[in-house]
């Protein structure tokens, strides 16, 4: 654990941001285990009418002890970009409106070689924050990189906070992919489960967008 901070035990409000379901464990669950006394919201902005993966979603939330929601912003495998404006309104629709202590989301370079839709949630929520139609005193996004798809995406030891997570917690979490979500031990979902985890970190809104708009244009 690198930031004494993040692993308080003081009670946050914490809302979750993510693309798909399965996404708050892969790269947030070992942190949302560790902390059961956090006020947990988590959202998904894709695959409410999914009728496989939504209902895994709300049962991974009952393990969590948190409250979310799920939107269904197109999600098909020709990843058509989809307009700011429209994210961002999907992102604002789900949330609850309220003052967070914390909100924790996707990079906006993704977690691993590449998903369009963890990309454009980022940068949703980062412009959100910067307009004040977000509040929350905190950003975290996922640090994580898997070598231009070279290997499993790895928690960045370099970033604001990289935690490995206790044996427990690990098992838990693997345990949430594998038999909540239900992934085969040999799938990639399994395999990637991280046994450590990485944010970058923020407690500036302008800090934030100028960071985002200074990250190099994917090609």
């Amino acid at each position: 654990m690198r930031e004494e901070n993040p692993y308080t035990n003081k009670t946050k409000s914490v809302a979750v941001i993510v693309a798909h379901p399965d996404d708050e464990t892969l790269w947030a669950g070992g942190t949302i285990l560790f902390h059961p006394q956090w006020n947990w919201t988590i959202i998904s902005l894709c695959r409410a009418a999914d009728a496989d993966r939504a209902p895994k979603f709300f049962k991974a939330l009952q393990l969590y002890g948190a409250q979310g929601v799920m939107g269904d912003m197109d999600d098909g495998p020709e990843q058509t970009p989809l307009p700011d404006e429209a994210v961002e309104n999907q992102v604002l629709a789900l949330l609850p409106v309220q003052h967070y202590d914390l909100v924790i989301t996707h990079h906006p370079k993704g977690e691993y070689t590449r998903h369009l839709r963890h990309e454009e949630v980022s940068a949703a929520v980062i412009r959100l924050w910067q307009q004040g139609r977000i509040s929350t005193g905190e950003l975290w996004v996922f640090a994580y990189e898997d070598g231009l798809k070279s290997y499993f995406p790895e928690a960045i030891p370099e970033a604001t906070i990289y935690h490995v997570l206790d044996k427990e917690i690990w098992q838990k979490k693997y345990e949430v992919i594998t038999q909540t979500y239900g992934f085969r031990t040999d799938s990639w979902e399994a395999a990637t489960t991280p046994q450590a985890e990485s944010f970058w970190c923020f407690n500036n809104s302008v800090e934030a967008h100028q960071w985002l708009n200074n990250l190099p244009v994917e090609l």
